[in-house]
């Protein structure tokens, strides 16, 4: 198999590790619990709030510098003795403190943004490794558009938490709070006047914090039907196409977009509005200064280089109250979307190794079910299996016949614990499938799904997907097994040809022989098909049966069908109705008994035989 597949060896380990640290922040709000992952890159993080402040001490030293520049050049134009060195000396401290500021100004910048992908990083296999996880229940109530933007746009909020909202509160906290005390020990007044916009400023704030956090979740469900649609409509374009509704899928879709957008519209007004209101009140703080200001210049109480400091410092403040908003729309977004990918990552998979679960011993061989009931946990009311048992040993088959929704695939999904019995017992050797270990389960109980599902990659790697490592001639022997070896050789690439997304390049018959061919692969103690072979043609099905036959000599094989052809040579057939088995028996006993079996053989198969008759 080529190199495609090597990355993911590695991947599991790296991401349980991860798993285990983003568990252990759970118990902490959900800010904080962001914090404690940031904090798992010390080093990157103290760099960046070092960098911070020694960028913000330069900054604020700038309008210390630029008062002292104006009284030299005041002093320079009055002829005082030295003024033009001093001023020069000034200006080369500038320049030296301009560049200084510059970059520890990019090493905030850049470590703020590696620490925020660090963190993504691991969250990200946080959220792939929890998908891989949970249980077939729980995918079957959510969508996977629900989980794209869980994986996407939620995790991108707790990205930018660290460098938008922690940094800043540093940055604005060390402009704010020390320029606010340097003017205050300048010239109190002065002072007062030019913080007067602030308790302003932090009112409208904490309104827009409560407004844009409620309507950053609204915008978030809007999002989500947005992908949801999005999602929906790529998996069966097809469909679209063939049924020509384009228009329908483009009005469903711009209906969901135009809902999220006036909601963005609103939030954009209104962030807009109270950065507007918040910026006049500075303005005004501003305009009061240079007033009184400069009448005490103009009395001599206060020198022109004081004034310019004082202007200056008002001059970098406004950066931060500008900030402010945007500082606020930071931890709205962050607390939002934390809650709701912790909410994912925190919840229960319901099918999981249970304590001191130990690997499946397989020894006999022998599957057995006893007095199985079941419910799937959507619906717990609605008993899909009641009270079956059956006993199938090693080179037996058993095929499973029913009307759809009989529960025949329940059954098959109940072996290799996809879903957990409310009753009874599913056992292989004696062991109950739900105290082994789930990868040694899965990986002795092979199920050929309905759903021929196939990866974007070559048939090579699609083939020996449970194997990676598999040599060349495994894979040949098992598409042969599957009647796909001489098609795939007569492909330009063989075995090296990529098939489309989801396989679409090959037909709905090669798609099953290619995902028969996967399952032979790992020689499993139990191999089920799934109305495996519905999409093949009578002939092919023979071969295929043919082939497998020495395969079905060291393993139990199950087969589910509706053709009653597929499943005649079963050592022990079940009629499945409503959940529990009304008849069981091999196919000329069940035809003798005269019931439901018969009843479906006559349908099935008498007419064809009536019609080779008359033919003859």
């Amino acid at each position: 198999m080529n190199d495609q597949s090597a990355p993911s060896a590695a991947a599991p380990g790296d991401a349980r590790m991860h798993v285990r640290a983003i568990h252990q922040s759970k118990g902490h709000g959900i800010l904080m619990r962001i914090m404690v992952l940031t904090m798992r890159h010390p080093w990157q993080v103290a760099i960046t709030v070092v960098s911070t402040i020694i960028a913000c001490g330069l900054q604020l030293w700038m309008p210390v510098l630029l008062g002292q520049a104006v009284d030299h050049a005041e002093g320079v134009i009055n002829g005082g003795a030295g003024a033009a060195d001093a001023l020069w000396t000034t200006a080369m401290i500038m320049l030296v403190v301009s560049v200084g500021r510059g970059i520890f100004t990019m090493w905030q910048n850049y470590f703020g943004e590696a620490v925020g992908h660090f963190t993504a990083y691991e969250l990200r296999l946080a959220v792939y490794e929890k998908i891989q996880r949970l249980s077939f229940s729980y995918h079957d109530k959510v969508h996977t558009g629900d989980l794209i933007t869980v994986g996407m746009l939620d995790l991108e909020g707790v990205r930018m938490f660290f460098a938008t909202g922690v940094l800043r509160v540093v940055l604005l906290g060390i402009l704010i709070g020390v320029g606010a005390y340097m003017m205050l020990s300048t010239d109190l007044w002065l002072g007062v006047l030019a913080l007067a916009f602030v308790p302003f400023v932090a009112w409208r704030s904490s309104v827009m914090h409560i407004t844009l956090r409620l309507t950053w979740m609204k915008l978030q469900d809007l999002l989500q039907v947005v992908s949801r649609v999005m999602e929906e409509n790529l998996g069966g374009i097809r469909v679209v196409r063939a049924f020509a509704a384009q228009d329908h899928e483009l009005e469903k879709f711009d209906k969901a977009s135009d809902a999220a957008l006036e909601l963005a519209h609103k939030r954009v007004d209104f962030r807009v509005v109270n950065t507007a209101v918040t910026n006049l009140s500075f303005f005004i703080s501003m305009g009061l200064v240079l007033w009184v200001g400069g009448e005490k210049v103009a009395s001599g109480v206060m020198s022109v280089g004081t004034l310019a400091t004082f202007l200056t410092f008002m001059t970098i403040l406004q950066m931060p109250v500008r900030q402010l908003g945007l500082l606020v729309n930071s931890f709205s977004r962050a607390a939002t979307c934390g809650q709701r990918l912790f909410a994912f990552l925190d919840q229960e998979v319901e099918i999981a190794d249970r304590p001191q679960a130990k690997p499946l011993n397989v020894t006999k061989g022998t599957l057995r079910f006893e007095n199985v009931g079941f419910a799937y946990p959507s619906a717990p009311d609605r008993q899909v299996l009641q009270g079956v048992s059956f006993e199938a040993r090693r080179g037996q088959t058993i095929g499973l016949v029913g009307a759809p929704g009989s529960g025949k695939s329940t059954i098959a999904h109940l072996i290799p614990r996809f879903y957990d019995v409310t009753a009874g017992a599913v056992t292989i050797d004696g062991q109950n499938v739900a105290d082994v270990s789930l990868d040694s389960l899965r990986k002795h109980v092979a199920v050929v799904q309905q759903d021929s599902f196939l990866f974007t990659t070559n048939i090579e790697n699609n083939i020996a997907y449970g194997d990676p490592w598999a040599k060349e001639t495994r894979i040949a022997r098992s598409a042969e097994s599957a009647q796909l070896h001489n098609y795939i050789m007569g492909l330009p690439t063989g075995y090296q040809t990529v098939v489309g997304e989801r396989g679409v390049s090959l037909s709905g018959g090669q798609r099953q022989r290619l995902n028969i061919a996967r399952s032979l692969m790992l020689h499993p103690a139990v191999m089920v098909f799934d109305d495996s072979t519905a999409a093949v043609d009578a002939g092919t099905e023979q071969r295929i049966r043919s082939a497998m036959k020495r395969f079905s000599r060291d393993r139990v094989t199950m087969i589910i069908s509706h053709r009653l052809s597929s499943l005649m040579h079963a050592d022990q057939i079940l009629f499945i109705e409503n959940g529990q088995v009304i008849e069981r028996g091999t196919h000329a006993e069940l035809l003798e008994l005269g019931g439901r079996y018969r009843e479906l053989y006559d349908l099935q198969v008498r007419p064809s035989d009536d019609q080779m008759e008359a033919a003859q």
